[in-house]
Formats: C-alpha cells, sequence, structure tokens
C-alpha cells in the first residue's frame, strides 16, 4: 500500500501521528542543547607551562623544547607550535583530522610525565586541556570595588566566587584575571642589607629555617591521642619579624624586622605582571567558559540566576556582574528564524493565493511549514544535534524550499479538479502523477548538500549540521505532503460547481502569450541554446573572477577588540596609562558618531605564572602590550567604519598625548615625541561568531619565517615587512614577537669570585630577589587561622628601590666577617637587547609578521600577500617561508567546496539519469544550472556580497531547487512526446502546464528567501550572503527553466524515438515486449 492509499483510507491515523510528531517536538524544544555552535572537535591540545623568572630564551631551551622533541612522538601529530615569554610557555598541538584524540590526549599526558624528568628542579606539572568552542568565553564575571585593592578583590574572587562559580552545571571555571596571589611579602631594604652585613640570600635561607613546615603527631597516653602541632610555622605574619637573620657577637642579633622596609612584613601580593580593566579601571574578572556537553543558555541563565548568592558572599563594597554575554547570538538567531518563517510563511500565502484564488489551498500549504520544521527538529535531536547557529541557520533556509512539495502537489489538485467533481479523485490522482517527480526533486536538493559531509575539520563540522537541519525539513515535507496535506486537502478544499468538465480549461490569454513565447524560442532553438550557454559562460569567466572570497561574512555584532603595542619593555605602568587614554579617545568618537560606549574590558601586561591556564585564553607578549574588548550600545555606530577611524586617529592621538605629558613630566621634547613611535594598533576578533570563524588566528593575514636560525629569519622577515607594507588593503602590520627586549644583562667573572669565597650561584641567589622574589626558588608557606587557606611568603626588594643600574650593582653577594662582596666587585651590569618572546613551529624559530585587511576581500588579499613574499626575494638557504592566518583555510575551503560541487553535479546527473533512462533527458534537465550560477554572481557582485560558506550554501542550494523544476517539466513534456507530440510541440506543452506550479515555487521560495537576504531577522548579517545567492539564482533559474529549457528539449530530444530503455519482455513499453509473454510464463510455470 503506497502513502497516498494509507493515508486516504486511515486519516484518522494520519491526523494522530501528525499530533504525536508535533508533541515530540515540543518535548525535543525542551530537551535539546542551545549552543552558539556545533561541537567543533577541533583535533588541538594546549600545554600551559609556567616557570616564574625564567627568560624567553630558558623557557625555550630548558622547558619547550623537551616537551616538543617527546610531543613528535604522539601518533596523528601534525604539527607543534610553541611560544615562550619571560615565566610562561604555550604550546599547541595540532593533529590529523581523524584522529582519535582521546588517545591523543592521554599520550599528550604520558609523553608530558616523561618529558619533565629533564627539566630543571622546581618545575611544575604544566595544565594540559582540549580546544574546542568551549574554550571561547560566552560571557564574563566582573568584580570591582572603589575601597578594596584589586589583591584583596582577586582573593575573593579565587576563595569566595569561583568555587560557587564551578559548582554551577556545566561551567569550566578558570582562575580570575586582573590580580596576583594573595602573599605575605618581606620587602627588604637594600640599605639595611648594606648596614648589616648581610645578603638578600641571607634573608631568604633565614626565612626558609625560621618559617617551616613540621607535620603535627601525635602522642598516647592512657585514654588519648592528642595532636602535637608546633609553632614551626607562624600563626601571623608580623611574628616573621623575629625570625634570627645573623646571630650577633658582641651585639644583640640581626632580626627580619631589622632588615626590611616599612611596611616591614605586609600581608599583600605577589608581584604584579598585569592588570585588568573595566571601564578603563582596575578590576577583576572571571571567563565564563562551559564544558562542550552544556547548552549556552542554560551556563548563562544559570550565571545569572546564581550571582545575588554570589554577591552575598562578598563585602558590601564588592559587586559582581555579569558582562558581555554572548548567548544573544542564539536567541537572536532563534528569534530571527521565527521572524522569517512568519514573513515567509506569509509571503508564500499570498503567492498561492495570486495563482490558486483560494485561502483553503493557503492554509493547506502554509501549515505543512511549521510541521516539517518540527519533525526536523525531533530527527535533530534523535541525532545528537543541537540547537545552533547552523542548524538554526538550515532551518531558516528550508522555510524558503520547504513550500515546494506542498506547492506542486496542490497546484497539480487544482488542475485535477477542472476534470474531475470529486474532490478525494482529485487528490488521489493529483499526488499519483506527482510523487515520483517531487520524490526525484527532494532527492537532488538533498544532494546538493553532499560537499557539506566531503569537507574537513572546522568547515565539516559547521555545515554538516545545517545540511542535517535541511536534508530532515525536506524528508518531513515530502512524507507529509504525501500523507498529511491529501487528508487535509480532502477535508477542506471545495469543488466549485462548473469547475471540472469533459474538456480541457480553455487557456487564459496569459498562457496564451507564454505559450507564443515559448513557441518562439523552440523555434530559434539553435541560435538561443548557443547564445545561452556563450552568455552564461562568459558571464561566469568574466564576472566570477571579480567576485570576492572569505570564510565567513563579515558580522556586526557591535563589539570590537583592539591590541596595543607600546614600545618593547615598557612598564605596564605607563601601558595601563596609554590604554586609558586610548579608551577615552575611543568614547569621545563613538559619541561623534551618535553612539554610546556600553561597557569595555581590557588586560593590560602578561598573565602572572602562578595562573598559567589564562595563557590558553588570554595571550600577552610583554607588558608593552594591552587587549581592549569594547562593546557598544544597540544604535551605535557600524564596526568596520570605527575601525577605520580609529587606524586613522588614534596612533597619532595617542603619541601627541604621550608626548605632552611626559615634557610635564621633565623628560626632553626630543625624547618624549620618540617614545612612541613604535606604538602600534591593531584589532582582532570580538564576538563569538568572529572568534571561532577565524579558525584560532588573531588575524587573516599572518606570514611566518621559520629556520634554525634566528639572525637569518629575521633579515628575510624585514624584507618581507618591507614588501608587506605595500599592500594598501594590509593593515595593522606589526611584527608577532618582540625581537628587542631591554636587557640588563649581569657578568659575573669568574676570576673576580675567586678568593672570595663567594660562587656564581651566590651571585645569582643573591640578585633574585632584587629582580623578582624567592618565591620560586625557595618556597616558604603561611596558612591564614581566618579562612584555613594556605599562602606563600616571598623575600623581594621593593621596585621603587631598585630602578637603575647603579642600585643593581650594589647588590651583596655574600659577606664573611666584616668583608662583603657587592656585585660590582665580581661583576659588571650590562645594557643589551633579547626576544622578547619565541615562537617556534615543529622545533624550528620563527618571526612572523600579522595584518588585517581593509577594504578588499580576503582572497584577493592572500594573492597580493603571495606576490609580495615573491618580491622580497628567495630566503636564505635552510629558511622557510609560510602564508597562515585564515589564507590557508580559506584555500583549503575552497578546494574542498569546488570537488564537492563536482560531485554534487555527478550525483545529481546520475539521479536524474537513473529516472529518466535517458541521457539526453538528464541533460535537458541540468540546462538550468549555468543560469543559477550566473545569477549567483550577478547578485553578489550587485549588493558587493563575497563568495563564502554562507553563499556557497545558497547557490548549491538554488541549483538543487532550479533542477527540481526542470525535473517537473522535463517529465510532463516527455509524457506529452510520448503520448504523440513532436518534441517542438511537447516542449512548449510542458512549459505551458508546469508554467503555474514553477512560477509558484519559485515566486514563493525567493518571497521566503527575501527577509533572509535583506538581512532583516536578527544577526541577519550572518544568513544575508546565503539568501542572496538563493534569491539571485533561484530567479535566473526559473527563467531559463520556463523559456529556454523547453528549446533545449526540442533540440535534443528533436530525434530521439519514443521506445522505452526497458529490456523486460513483460513490459507493453519495452521494445522487447512478447505480447504473449504472461501467457507463456503462466503455462511454463504450471508444466510438469
Amino acid at each position: 500500500m503506497n502513502p497516498i492509499t494509507a493515508a486516504l483510507r486511515r486519516p484518522v491515523t494520519v491526523m494522530v501521528l501528525v499530533a504525536g510528531a508535533a508533541f515530540a517536538g515540543l518535548l525535543a524544544a525542551g530537551r535539546m542543547k542551545v549552543d552558539i555552535f556545533p561541537a567543533l572537535d577541533l583535533p588541538v591540545v594546549y600545554v600551559a607551562q609556567p616557570y616564574g623568572g625564567m627568560d624567553p630564551q630558558q623557557m625555550e631551551g630548558l622547558i619547550a623544547n623537551y616537551y616538543e622533541y617527546h610531543f613528535l612522538y604522539i601518533n596523528g601529530i601534525h604539527h607543534v607550535e610553541s611560544k615562550n615569554i619571560q615565566g610562561a610557555s604555550l604550546m599547541k598541538l595540532y593533529f590529523h583530522p581523524g584522529t582519535d584524540m582521546a588517545q591523543a590526549m592521554a599520550e599528550t599526558v604520558g609523553y608530558v610525565n616523561r618529558s619533565r624528568a629533564f627539566m630543571p628542579p622546581g618545575t611544575v606539572n604544566p595544565f594540559i586541556m582540549r580546544f574546542d568552542t568551549g574554550s571561547v568565553p560566552v560571557g564574563y564575571l566582573v568584580l570591582k570595588s572603589e575601597t578594596k585593592t584589586i589583591g584583596q578583590i582577586q582573593d575573593q574572587a579565587l576563595f569566595k566566587v569561583r568555587p560557587m562559580f564551578a559548582a554551577i552545571e556545566g561551567v569550566s571555571a578558570p582562575p580570575p584575571f586582573g590580580g596576583s596571589q594573595r602573599t605575605v611579602v618581606v620587602r627588604v631594604d637594600p640599605k639595611q642589607l648594606q648596614s648589616q652585613g648581610l645578603s638578600a640570600d641571607q634573608v631568604v635561607q633565614a626565612l626558609s629555617t625560621g618559617n617551616t613546615i613540621a607535620p603535627s603527631g601525635q602522642i598516647r597516653d592512657a585514654t588519648r591521642m592528642p595532636l602535637v602541632p608546633t609553632n614551626a610555622m607562624v600563626t601571623r605574619p608580623n611574628e616573621l619579624g623575629a625570625i634570627e637573620v645573623k646571630p650577633g657577637v658582641f651585639l644583640r642579633d640581626v632580626c627580619l624586622r631589622d632588615v626590611t622596609d616599612q611596611p616591614l612584613i605586609e600581608d599583600a601580593s605577589d608581584i604584579p605582571t598585569g592588570y585588568a580593566l573595566v571601564n578603563g579601571k582596575r578590576a577583576v574578572y572571571i571567563l565564563v567558559t562551559k564544558r562542550a556537553s552544556a547548552s549556552t543558555l542554560d551556563v548563562v541563565s544559570n550565571v545569572r540566576k546564581n550571582l545575588p548568592e554570589m554577591q552575598a558572599v562578598l563585602p558590601d563594597d564588592i559587586q559582581v556582574s555579569f558582562e558581555f554575554d554572548q548567548s544573544p547570538y542564539v536567541t537572536n538567531s532563534m528569534r530571527g528564524v521565527a521572524f522569517e518563517g512568519l514573513l515567509a510563511a506569509g509571503l508564500v500565502g499570498l503567492m498561492v493565493l495570486v495563482f490558486l484564488r483560494d485561502w483553503r489551498s493557503v492554509v493547506v500549504v502554509v501549515l505543512n511549514i511549521p510541521l516539517a520544521l518540527v519533525a526536523a527538529l525531533v530527527a535533530l535531536w534523535l541525532t545528537g544535534q543541537s540547537i545552533n547557529l547552523m542548524t538554526l541557520g538550515g532551518l531558516a533556509l528550508a522555510v524558503g524550499i520547504l513550500v515546494d512539495e506542498a506547492t506542486v502537489e496542490v497546484e497539480n489538485i487544482h488542475t485535477q479538479m477542472t476534470r474531475h467533481e470529486s474532490v478525494a479523485l482529485a487528490v488521489r490522482l493529483g499526488n499519483m502523477e506527482t510523487a515520483v517527480p517531487r520524490l526525484l526533486a527532494m532527492l537532488c536538493i538533498l544532494a546538493v548538500f553532499i560537499p557539506s559531509f566531503l569537507m574537513q575539520g572546522t568547515a565539516r563540522a559547521l555545515f554538516a549540521p545545517l545540511a542535517l537541519a535541511v536534508g530532515f525539513s525536506m524528508i518531513a515535507s515530502y512524507i507529509l505532503s504525501s500523507t498529511f496535506l491529501p487528508v487535509l486537502c480532502v477535508w477542506l478544499l471545495k469543488n466549485k460547481a462548473g469547475c471540472h468538465a469533459s474538456s480541457p480549461r480553455a487557456p487564459s490569454h496569459v498562457e496564451r502569450a507564454f505559450a507564443r513565447v515559448t513557441r518562439s524560442g523552440v523555434a530559434s532553438r539553435w541560435v538561443l541554446l548557443p547564445t545561452y550557454l556563450g552568455v552564461t559562460v562568459a558571464v561566469l569567466f568574466l564576472a566570477g573572477r571579480q567576485l570576492g572570497t572569505e570564510i565567513f561574512p563579515q558580522v556586526d555584532a557591535g563589539q570590537f577588540q583592539f591590541r596595543l603595542k607600546a614600545p618593547t619593555g615598557t612598564r605596564i605602568e605607563q601601558t595601563e596609562a596609554i590604554t586609558q587614554e586610548a579608551l577615552r579617545f575611543i568614547d569621545h568618537e563613538v559619541r561623534d558618531a551618535g553612539g554610546t560606549v556600553d561597557i569595555s574590558l581590557g588586560y593590560v601586561g602578561v598573565v602572572p605564572s602562578s595562573y598559567p591556564i589564562n595563557t590558553v585564553y588570554l595571550w600577552m607578549g610583554g607588558p608593552e602590550e594591552s587587549v581592549v574588548r569594547v562593546a557598544l550600545k544597540s544604535g551605535s555606530a557600524r564596526i568596520e567604519a570605527l575601525k577605520a577611524r580609529l587606524r586613522e586617529k588614534l596612533p597619532a592621538h595617542l603619541r601627541e598625548w604621550a608626548a605632552e605629558k611626559w615634557q610635564r613630566e621633565g623628560v626632553p621634547a626630543d625624547i618624549a615625541r620618540a617614545r612612541l613611535a613604535d606604538l602600534r594598533l591593531s584589532f582582532e576578533p570580538a564576538d563569538i561568531v568572529n572568534e571561532v570563524m577565524s579558525f584560532g588566528s588573531p588575524s587573516p593575514i599572518e606570514v611566518a619565517v621559520s629556520g634554525p636560525k634566528m639572525a637569518d629569519n629575521r633579515a628575510h622577515a624585514e624584507k618581507l615587512y618591507q614588501e608587506l607594507a605595500k599592500v594598501p588593503a594590509v593593515v595593522d602590520l606589526r611584527y608577532g614577537q618582540a625581537l628587542d627586549y631591554p636587557t640588563l644583562g649581569v657578568e659575573v667573572d669568574p676570576y673576580k669570585l675567586q678568593g672570595t669565597g663567594a660562587t656564581m650561584s651566590d651571585a645569582a641567589k643573591a640578585i633574585t630577589p632584587y629582580t623578582s622574589s624567592s618565591r620560586f626558588t625557595v618556597p616558604n608557606y603561611w596558612r591564614d587561622p581566618a579562612s584555613g587557606v594556605g599562602y606563600q611568603v616571598q623575600v623581594e626588594v621593593p621596585f621603587t628601590l631598585v630602578n637603575s643600574v647603579k642600585d643593581l650593582e650594589q647588590a651583596p653577594v655574600i659577606t664573611k666577617g666584616s668583608e662583603r662582596v657587592l656585585l660590582r666587585d665580581v661583576g659588571r651590569v650590562k645594557e643589551g637587547t633579547m626576544p622578547g618572546q619565541i615562537d617556534r613551529y615543529n622545533m624550528r624559530r620563527v618571526v612572523s609578521m600579522t595584518g588585517n585587511v581593509q577594504g578588499e576581500d580576503l582572497g584577493e588579499v592572500a594573492r597580493q600577500v603571495a606576490k609580495a613574499v615573491e618580491a622580497a626575494g628567495p630566503p636564505p638557504a635552510g629558511v622557510k617561508v609560510d602564508i597562515r592566518g585564515q589564507v590557508a583555510p580559506l584555500n583549503e575551503l575552497f578546494r574542498g567546496l569546488g570537488i564537492g560541487l563536482i560531485v554534487t553535479v555527478v550525483v545529481i546527473g546520475l539521479l536524474l539519469l537513473a529516472y529518466f533512462q535517458s541521457v539526453r533527458l538528464a541533460l535537458v534537465a541540468v540546462v538550468p544550472v549555468p543560469a543559477v550560477l550566473t545569477g549567483v554572481v550577478a547578485i553578489l557582485l550587485i549588493t558587493g556580497t563575497t563568495l563564502n560558506l554562507q553563499s556557497f550554501m545558497g547557490t548549491i542550494m538554488a541549483m538543487g531547487v532550479a533542477t527540481a523544476n526542470a525535473i517537473l517539466l522535463v517529465t510532463f513534456a516527455e509524457r506529452a512526446r510520448i503520448g504523440g507530440m513532436t518534441a517542438r510541440d511537447a516542449g512548449t506543452e510542458g512549459a505551458r502546464t508546469r508554467a503555474r506550479p514553477i512560477l509558484m515555487t519559485g515566486c514563493a521560495m525567493i518571497a521566503g528567501m527575501v527577509p533572509m537576504a535583506l538581512g532583516l531577522g536578527e544577526g541577519g548579517d550572518q544568513t544575508a550572503p546565503l539568501g542572496r545567492a538563493v534569491v539571485g539564482g533561484l530567479a535566473a533559474g526559473t527563467l531559463t527553466t520556463l523559456f529556454v529549457l523547453p528549446a533545449a528539449f526540442a533540440l535534443l530530444l528533436g530525434r530521439a524515438g519514443t521506445a522505452s530503455a526497458s529490456l523486460d519482455p513483460f513490459d507493453p513499453n519495452s521494445p522487447h515486449h512478447v505480447p504473449n509473454a504472461e501467457i507463456v510464463s503462466r503455462e511454463a510455470s504450471h508444466a510438469p
């Protein structure tokens, strides 16, 4: 029993099943995970290794080198990248697509453990984590206060807010940004050290013996086992002052309090390496990152729900808030799909009403849309998909094509109603006549999404869910059109008196005019077809080359992120002041443009080595860098226009402001102006969509020079920089690494050490408290009795007392009796430079340049960059130049899309050949494809839209729908030809009889896509290219189907026979038919 028969015989069963599907859809909508992107399952692992105080060269040679060497043993490894700055090393392990990441993660952990056996003492275990879209923050938890210090806010965030935050379901809780760890700081006065005849290392050693950890054992008396705690560790920080540093002979002992600066010993924080800024003021924030299995909306909702409880555990003068919420991308898209669906349904209904003039038919067609979407939602739920931007985009795309099935069938039912009085009979015949062509049309539309599953990596993970959403919607629509729709038509449609007749309905004036035009085209087919092919090929070849290419359309989310880089080695306090002035200038510019800054959030300096995991989320190259994210209120200036103004004005303003500021502080005018000559401003992906679509690169253009010798890399990189600077569309050009970080190198002379009793180790340890602290060299601890939290105790010389070479040279190295050996006695301090950041790619040192794109598409700029690389000349021996950033993913993506497009055409051709059993008919059915491509190219050029993933998906969708319409026309034309008409008359008749349904489906889909093409819905910038491609391609394809395809049919089928390809002797239409074959077969079966 076929579907139509079953549906008409059991209509109540059909309605029960539809109601059940609707209920399941509601259940699925409530149970499905709601996220911004589907799980990308990126084959990337991060390893973040801290070692406080080590310089970049030490981190490279003593830490990263051993890791990289061992990581190359891991199965499936593609390459290893590492970044090394003072105190931190971050390694990114890239694996080949398809690698078993669970096994890769286990092997990574194993080789990390092996690597650490070769590393310096004191190397702590690194953080190891997978990277996915969950690693991108969905918001920020901001803590600020007008009265508390940053250290106090940091401590509250770390030990009060973060435990509550981490307990929220689905949340991953990295440490706070903005402050350093709470620490008991023993600040040593260099003058007191000299007067007491002590070195800083002696103070450190005294602290380690005077404040130590001793286990609390037990004793056993007759009835009890009491604990025996000791006061080996002090209970109050000021008790440290009584620790003996140097025993007295004739005078009293020298204690810790005698060599410390005021205040003596302070419950404070570790040496700051960076500050967080919220609206230009110091604050603390925690990234809200979710686990891969969690829903973005649920996480954001739960965080907001728990804000009052977090506020309750904080002091009254610390406020906590949730900022930069990224969930509106999903909620806006959901509202956008609803808006586009309603608008499309209204436009589709209007089209059906115009063509069929029956409001009942409008109800039947429009009801098909939500039911198909609900059924698709159930299928997505059952296949483990989530509600995200891509599945929502697929459902939005499906809205325009869902009406195809219903419209074709309803129109054919109306045609049958002109011939038969019984509505049920008209429904049965109308459905049977279109069932197979509709099925083939649906399969052709599904076939166009094959490229989505041939992609690799992120592109496949993004667009496979979109293809599934469209596919499930189409399948549901076909099933509903074959079951639910016939039942509804029998119940609702009315056959008006006089509409049916024994003879066919007389053609209208419009139909007769259309037939005359079609006959003219058929008559001039030898001119029309070559002209059509010549024009489309010429347009595709000439205009298609002018199309810009990029990975994803630019989205104006009302946010932007910029990075400021002051001269290398600038103090973080100076960088902070420059950043604050930049924020004031941006606020002024936004106000001038009629907008308002909602909030700004940034970070200045580097992440403390106490929180190495934070380098995964935010990489900072040194104290001279700051990164700021700015959100504008709705209705403010366009982001790209604002960026262009800031590029033009902001650096010059900051240079002028800084020069005036430093001149007021007594700096000579020429020096003041030269200080910020190297100031660099660049923009980075800000919102979560652009962050994910940047494929992990902070800039779309990156040129990397790698080789064994840093000098050769740098020399060739400078040539490349000069050539890249000549490319007008490349802006924000800068080096990715600080190559000339200022140093004060301490050179100890081994010969001068002889006879002093001091060793090289003594000299190194003596200056450690002057330049950092004893935190990492000699760990010491104190437990806060009030909170039960343990903190470190460190010895340091205040940075306010060591601000010149002379101060450093006065550091005591060793003392023996009345003899003192200062650093200047055994060595010297020499100014120099060293790389502030050392990057490596598969153990080869890298010098890179990064830049953004302005005024051109990424594909064109990539070609110009390639020419610039060639113009720089051949690199030195052993040096390699790679163009990275988004260029490599762009090229790889479009190669995959091109292959996928070829596969799509082949699959559609095979489907057509399988259905029509004729190569000629299959060729006729694909005649509209060149017109579709031409229409897409034309509309993209007219609207200034690039060829990207969205517009490509729209192109193949338009190809599928145009082919589906062509199948209907060719099917009816071939029936007419087999019925006795000539190929010329059959082509004209097919066009005449199918003009109305083709126009209805074409106009309905175009009407459904217009809201998307105009970007009218929430977040419309993301899907507008897709809608535009569909509108342009389908408009051209529909016109070609109606006016050119009949001529192609007449040309290719003019001399073709009408014999069937069947080989079955029982088939009456087969040329091998034997008239009495069935009788012979029955007699043979009964023979003994």
